[in-house]
């Protein structure tokens, strides 16, 4: 079975988190999701209306963060501004969980901080944003566990502000640690058709980008989904 650049579109979050952007980038964000009929749109809360209006009527789904980038704020702020979100048209909110609290073994806090905004959204789907570069295998591991546990629907590599990006190591052991019906979200860095490949290769079933247009509108490139060299 191969892989054409387009068939990755339903799984792209097209994602415009910058704090410049405009009222015109974003509304260009969303009509670009549903040229390419990508997955969603990922966006700060503030777009939220814009962006859901644009996208009313398509199947785009419509992303919006809490906690972003740095994980650090109040669990009631994490979990008030996902709560707005919602009201306002997002389907889905990537929240940071709090990394200082998992890096210093406070486990209870970091399923506390994860179930608050939980319950704050309880029908949208919530990943949840390890932020894999500030953190030692083990507590990746551990992270991915206290997420699917607190009731994440996902976790998620990494916000793309901290130290590194997705990797491919990162979403195979997000994988093996949450099994098969915990999805995993690839984020960070990811620029081009063959990253994006390895990263559904490893277990990634969304994949946050900036570059989504890029990636499917690779011309020429064609590769197997389980193995194959890359293609430019």
């Amino acid at each position: 079975m191969h892989a054409r650049p387009v068939d990755l579109a339903p799984l792209i979050d097209h994602t415009l988190l910058h704090p410049g952007a405009t009222d015109a980038d974003l509304m260009r964000l969303a009509m670009e999701a549903v040229e390419h009929s990508f997955a969603a749109v990922c966006v700060n809360s503030r777009a939220v209306p814009l962006v859901a209006r644009a996208l009313a009527g398509t199947p785009v789904r419509v992303v919006s963060v809490a906690g972003f980038p740095l994980g650090a704020s109040l669990s009631a702020v994490k979990a008030t501004e996902a709560e707005l979100a919602v009201r306002l048209g997002a389907h889905e909110i990537d929240m940071v969980l709090s990394v200082g609290d998992l890096l210093a073994g406070e486990r209870g806090r970091v399923r506390d901080d994860i179930s608050e905004v939980r319950r704050a959204v309880p029908a949208a789907i919530l990943k949840v944003i390890l932020e894999c570069g500030l953190l030692p295998s083990a507590l990746r591991r551990e992270g991915a566990l206290i997420a699917a546990e607190a009731g994440a629907d996902f976790v998620k590599t990494s916000t793309g502000s901290g130290p590194g990006g997705a990797t491919v190591e990162d979403v195979r052991l997000l994988r093996e640690t949450v099994g098969p019906h915990v999805g995993v979200k690839a984020s960070g860095g990811i620029r081009t058709f063959a990253e994006a490949l390895a990263m559904v290769r490893a277990g990634a079933n969304r994949l946050g980008t900036s570059a989504g247009v890029a990636i499917v509108s690779t011309p020429g490139c064609q590769l197997p989904v389980a193995e194959g060299p890359p293609c430019a």
